[in-house]
């Protein structure tokens, strides 16, 4: 049943003209034109105002004709073929009153239709209101969860970052003063091991003229017995093998400083190939005696970035590298430049990973590890730092078939002071 008055049809006005049909549509008519003809005892018929038939028979001949009024006009003639004294005013008030009664009827009746209608369509309007502020009420929920949860997508990121900031700014600490408290040494060592080199020169030079001189047999025994000629050369060999060591040292603590970011600002144009080397030379020494580490490194473009976070990307996967690799293996870093994308590929010989852990790696907290060997968060601030530089990473792997991580970023220049910076 459809209960929408927009599909129906108009409600007729409460105080609207009635007719005889309205009058009479209610009543019995059959038993109204008998109790009449009972009344009347004579052929008799009840006529609309326009003079159409409405109950009786068809007369041959009209011999009274008797109005009946509603609201004082008169709305049907009762009609009688004989004489009916004054039984047809009777019958007609009687009629009047019927009529009268039927329109207040109606009256009420169209009048509480209306009120209902009235009241239905305000009803139904309100109901579509209400609709529509449930479907905007609904849209802004489901707006506002969308908000909620990039929002706390940002914060985990921010928190990530916030951690990854922290951590570097403890490591940079930490190299700066293991860099201070070892180059201070380291100085005078080499300087100290380079006036050595001097005098041992001076002593091997004065020592052989000694020799020369004098040439006594005694002397020359003696020179013999101690292999002075050996320890001379042999001290000038342990001199430059000391030397020799300390410029790694010294290059060690470059490149842990140059690593930690401890000297630079927060973003800087540098060289990616250059931060590669350095996150290279760090991690060299955690390598496996049987994992080859292979460099490929094409010129680059400088580019604005951070090279502290950078850094922290290359040795993050350089050990997730060396950790997949069981035994011998080797580890290789290719670079490129194109269509104004820097490439950096790292890929290992390693167990590789299955479909499922390559699908999750990038989640926070997610590691393949066992229990107390990682947190979970190396690929995922590797990715946040990697995409806060706008660019993309990608990893690539089959089980047992070592995996490649592939990184994309965009070449970008500083053109102004206001720290503004544009593609090239």
């Amino acid at each position: 049943m459809d209960n929408d008055y927009s599909h129906s049809l108009p409600l007729p006005a409460f105080d609207r003209e009635l007719d005889l049909d309205d009058l009479l549509s209610g009543i019995n008519r059959v038993k109204l034109m008998q109790a009449v003809r009972q009344l009347l005892d004579v052929p008799v018929r009840l006529v609309s105002a326009n003079g159409k038939l409405s109950l009786g028979d068809e007369l041959t001949t009209v011999h009274v004709r008797a109005p009946v009024r509603s609201e004082m006009e008169a709305v049907a003639y009762l009609e009688v073929q004989a004489d009916a004294g004054e039984r047809l005013a009777a019958v007609g008030n009687m009629l009047e009153m019927l009529l009268r009664s039927t329109a207040r009827y109606l009256m009420a009746s169209d009048l509480h239709l209306e009120a209902v209608q009235s009241d239905y369509e305000e009803l139904a309007n309100k109901h579509a209101e209400l609709l529509t502020s449930e479907q905007k009420y609904k849209e802004l929920a489901e707006h506002l969860e969308q908000r909620v949860a990039e929002q706390v997508k940002t914060i985990e990121v921010a928190q990530r970052q916030l951690y990854q900031t922290e951590k570097m700014a403890s490591v940079g600490q930490l190299a700066a003063g293991v860099a201070h408290e070892i180059n201070n040494p380291m100085g005078f060592i080499s300087s100290n091991l380079a006036t050595a080199s001097d005098y041992v020169e001076t002593i091997s030079g004065f020592a052989e003229q000694l020799r020369q001189s004098a040439a006594s047999e005694e002397l020359e025994n003696a020179w013999k017995e101690a292999d002075l000629g050996f320890v001379l050369e042999d001290f000038k060999t342990l001199l430059q093998e000391s030397i020799n060591g300390a410029e790694r040292v010294t290059a060690i603590v470059k490149d842990m400083k140059d690593f930690s970011n401890v000297d630079r600002v927060d973003e800087e144009i540098a060289d990616i190939n250059t931060i590669i080397r350095s996150a290279c030379n760090v991690v060299r020494s955690e390598l496996g005696a049987g994992i080859e580490l292979e460099l490929e490194l094409a010129e680059l473009p400088d580019t604005k970035c951070q090279p502290g976070h950078l850094g922290q990307v290359w040795l993050s996967l350089l050990h997730n590298a060396a950790q997949a690799i069981d035994g011998k293996g080797s580890i290789a870093i290719q670079t490129s430049c194109e269509d104004d994308r820097i490439m950096v590929r790292i890929s290992d010989t390693g167990v590789g990973m299955s479909e499922d852990v390559m699908n999750r790696a990038f989640e926070p907290f997610f590691t393949s590890r066992e229990v107390g060997q990682g947190i979970g968060l190396g690929l995922t601030v590797s990715r946040d730092i990697i995409q806060a530089h706008g660019g993309e990473i990608k990893i690539e792997s089959k089980e047992g078939e070592g995996a490649t991580v592939s990184l994309w970023l965009p070449v970008v220049t500083q053109i102004n002071s206001a720290d503004r910076c544009v593609k090239k």
